[in-house]
């Protein structure tokens, strides 16, 4: 019988057959820590670059949807989606979708706040209400995430320990 070992999290391996996960592979190894570090900042760029996409979108010409549509799109999810994103990893879907569910009335909050203030200081355009909607979006996408709602705190899959059967 092949001997068992164990890697750093848990997972049993046999050491005498050529068919077993090397150590390196799983959740835990160098190799999908530094793929998923590198997603995080890819994402947080492209939620930066959003704003400014919106707003270049505006000189396109009135009434057509390449114009209204990246709008309506970075208004509603934009600033929100930078400010929750990345998600932590290990979170169960329904933690995820929560958390991305949360972004459209975050930004929909932070519009009507932006729009409040140009329209109390009597400056209110579209060019300076998505300019100021950008540069939030922008910041917000260099700073580390809000934290998320107490329902997703305790939403992260744990692994287990296996019970250990041998007497």
């Amino acid at each position: 019988m092949p001997r068992q070992r164990t890697d750093e999290v848990g997972n049993p391996h046999s050491t005498g057959n050529s068919t077993a996960r090397p150590l390196t592979a799983g959740p835990y190894s160098a190799r999908s820590h530094s793929a998923r570090s590198l997603t995080a900042p890819r994402l947080r760029a492209v939620l930066a670059l959003t704003g400014w996409l919106a707003l270049a979108a505006t000189a396109l010409p009135p009434a057509s949807p390449a114009r209204w549509i990246p709008v309506l799109l970075f208004v509603a999810f934009g600033p929100g989606c930078a400010l929750l994103l990345p998600l932590p990893p290990g979170l169960r879907p329904a933690a995820r979708l929560e958390a991305v569910a949360l972004a459209a009335p975050l930004s929909l909050s932070l519009a009507a706040l932006a729009a409040t203030a140009l329209y109390l200081v009597a400056g209110f355009t579209a060019t300076v209400f998505l300019a100021s909607l950008a540069a939030v979006t922008t910041v917000a996408a260099l700073l580390p995430a809000v934290p998320l709602p107490a329902a997703t705190r305790g939403a992260a899959e744990r692994h287990k320990p296996v019970p250990w059967r041998g007497r």
